[in-house]
C-alpha cells in the first residue's frame, strides 16, 4: 500500500540573511579571590610546618571557594562580581550544579536576574552591560541544565520557560543577538544529553516555532544552535512523530530549512549546512513526510545537483548523508493538485 503525501500547504515565509560577526562578551574585570591574604600569618604562626599547614589550609579554602560565592549570590550588592566569577570558572568547579540548586536562595537570584530584564525586551532597551549580567546567569542555569543530577530538577521547575521571552525577541542589535544566543545554549545543552524527558518537556512548549523564527532571522551562530535543537528534537521518536503528525508542522520545519538552504548560496556555511542536511536526512525516516519530500519543490534543487559538492569537499560525514538522503527520497516527482488533503490533520 502505498503511503500518502502531505497535501500542499501554503506555507508564509519572510526569511532573510542576516550575518554578524560572532557575538562575544565584553572583557571581564580581573577578580581576585582575596585567598592569599593569609599565607604569611600562617607561615609565621606555624614555624617549620608553615609550608605544609600553609597547603593544607589553601586547598581547604579552594574548596569552600566555590560555596562561598554561590552563598554571596543571594547578596544584591555582590551578586553582579559573583555571576562574573562563577560563569568564567564554572569549568573548573566541580559540582557546582548540584551546589547551585541546593543552596538556598541561588537559583531564585539567578531567576531574578532573568525577571529584572523583561522590561528591556519591549521597546527594546536592553543595554550591552544588561545583556552580559543576565549570560552570566544563564551560563550558570547552563551548567544546572547539563548536570545529570539537576537536569531533571531543572525540567520539573520549568526553569526552561524562562528563556522563552528572551528567544522572542527580534531586535538584531548585539546585546539582543548575545542574549538569544546564549539562551539557545542553556536549551542545546538540554537536548545534547539525548534524554527523552528533555524532549517530551520542550514538545509541550513553544521551542519549536522559536527556534525557526531565529534559523530564519538571526546570526549565522545563532541559526545553528537552533537548527542543531531542532535537529535533536527530530532525532527522537516522539519529535519525528509530533512535527511529522500534520502537515502543518511538516511543512513549516521544511519551509524553513529550504529558506535557509536558499541564504547559504550568498553566504555559505558548512555547520550550519551539516545540521540542515541531517534534518531532512531524519524526516525521511518517516514515510509520509519521505512522499512529500519527493514532490517538487519541497527539497531544494541546491540539494538535489552540484551546488554545495566544492563546499563538501572535505566533509565526508555530511556527503554521505546528502548522498543518502537522495537515495532514500528519490528522484522528484510532479506536484498533484488533488492529493488525499484529508490526511491533512490527520495522526500517524
Amino acid at each position: 500500500m502505498t503511503t500518502a503525501p502531505y497535501a500542499p500547504l501554503s506555507v508564509p515565509t519572510n526569511a532573510t540573511d542576516y550575518s554578524t560577526d560572532d557575538i562575544h562578551q565584553t572583557p571581564a574585570p580581573s577578580i581576585g579571590s582575596g585567598s592569599s591574604s593569609n599565607s604569611s600569618n600562617n607561615n609565621n604562626n606555624n614555624g617549620g610546618i608553615g609550608l605544609t599547614n600553609s597547603s593544607s589550609s589553601s586547598s581547604s579554602n579552594n574548596a569552600a571557594y566555590p560555596h562561598q560565592l554561590v552563598i554571596n549570590l543571594t547578596n544584591p550588592n555582590e551578586r553582579e562580581v559573583v555571576l562574573l566569577e562563577l560563569s568564567k570558572k564554572r569549568e573548573t568547579f566541580t559540582d557546582l550544579a548540584p551546589i547551585l540548586w541546593h543552596s538556598f536562595g541561588s537559583v531564585s537570584a539567578l531567576l531574578q536576574e532573568i525577571v529584572n530584564i523583561y522590561p528591556q525586551l519591549n521597546p527594546p532597551t536592553l543595554t550591552a552591560h544588561a545583556s552580559n549580567r543576565v549570560c552570566n546567569a544563564l551560563a550558570l542555569l547552563q551548567c544546572v541544565a547539563s548536570h545529570p543530577d539537576t537536569r531533571g530538577l531543572f525540567l520539573a521547575a520549568h526553569i526552561p520557560l524562562y528563556l522563552y521571552p528572551f528567544l522572542n525577541t527580534q531586535s538584531k542589535s548585539r546585546p539582543f543577538e548575545y542574549l538569544r544566543l546564549t539562551s539557545l545554549g542553556v536549551i542545546g545543552a538540554l537536548v545534547k544529553m539525548d534524554d527523552s524527558e528533555v524532549i517530551q518537556f520542550l514538545l509541550q512548549t513553544e521551542i519549536i516555532p522559536l527556534c525557526l523564527r531565529i534559523m530564519e532571522t538571526g546570526s549565522e551562530l545563532s541559526k545553528t544552535v537552533a537548527t542543531f535543537i531542532v535537529q535533536k528534537i527530530l532525532l527522537d521518536n516522539a519529535g519525528l512523530n509530533y512535527i511529522c503528525a500534520t502537515a502543518e508542522r511538516f511543512y513549516a520545519v521544511c519551509t524553513v530549512l529550504s529558506n535557509m538552504v536558499t541564504s547559504l548560496l550568498q553566504s555559505p556555511s558548512i555547520r550550519l549546512l551539516k545540521h540542515i542536511v541531517r534534518c531532512y536526512l531524519r524526516l525521511s525516516d518517516n514515510d509520509r513526510a519521505k512522499a512529500a519530500l519527493r514532490q517538487e519543490n519541497c527539497l531544494p534543487v541546491a540539494l538535489r545537483d552540484d551546488t554545495f559538492v566544492n563546499a563538501l569537499r572535505d566533509d565526508a560525514t555530511v556527503r554521505k548523508w546528502l548522498q543518502q538522503l537522495l537515495s532514500v527520497v528519490g528522484p522528484p516527482t510532479p506536484l498533484t493538485v488533488a492529493g488525499n488533503r484529508s490526511m491533512v490533520s490527520q495522526p500517524l
